[in-house]
């Protein structure tokens, strides 16, 4: 079974050897973002999502914070491989989203909507889950490889100091992106049988 949007989700793959070679701008890889996370679904439309884009200095700031943070809490003897797998993986790319829920927006909804009120933080990890696989696929589309990755709440003072971000923003996860220097290895799957139950 193929169809072309299946072709295109299977184009998105956890690129773990970045680089900062990129033929777009960094214009049209914001207005490429901005427009996956805007066209995303969001329960009551909510739209709780919010993005900061990095690129440049900016975009080795958070790798940096990623670093100091890290090695706070890594034994010495240790550290050098986590620096390597940052400096390696990460802040070699050409720039990084970060992605973030804003608890404002669902607390409103939870006075707003006090029946459904356990479900909103449920329903805002499903926003924001779906706005990351929406960018990372677009960004597939582009030739562009990228990760997922979850610091959070390593590094989210440090995060929020640094740019000034509303406190109601908690960070939940950061994607750095950018050229790709190693394909992703075949994947494989678990089988149908396993996975899936189909009746009628």
């Amino acid at each position: 079974m193929s169809s072309p949007f299946i072709e295109q989700i299977k184009v998105r793959r956890s690129i773990y050897a970045l680089g900062d070679q990129v033929s777009q701008t960094p214009a049209h890889l914001t207005a490429l973002i901005q427009d996956a996370v805007k066209h995303s679904p969001s329960a009551f439309n909510s739209q709780s999502s919010r993005a900061v884009i990095l690129f440049g200095a900016e975009h080795h700031k958070v790798w940096d914070i990623v670093k100091a943070e890290l090695k706070k809490i890594v034994p010495p003897e240790a550290y050098a491989q986590s620096e390597g797998k940052v400096d390696g993986c990460f802040r070699a790319g050409f720039g990084t989203v970060l992605f973030f829920e804003d608890t404002d927006v669902i607390k409103g909804l939870q006075d707003q909507f006090a029946l459904y009120a356990d479900n909103f933080p449920v329903w805002s990890e499903h926003s924001t889950g779906i706005a990351q696989f929406s960018v990372w696929t677009a960004l597939a589309q582009e030739g562009i490889g990228a990760t997922l990755q979850h610091y959070n709440p390593l590094i989210d003072d440090a995060v929020r100091k640094q740019w000034d971000l509303p406190a109601s923003w908690r960070l939940r996860a950061q994607m750095p992106f950018g050229s790709i220097k190693q394909a992703a290895g075949d994947k494989t799957f678990i089988g149908d049988d396993v996975r899936f139950r189909v009746f009628g």
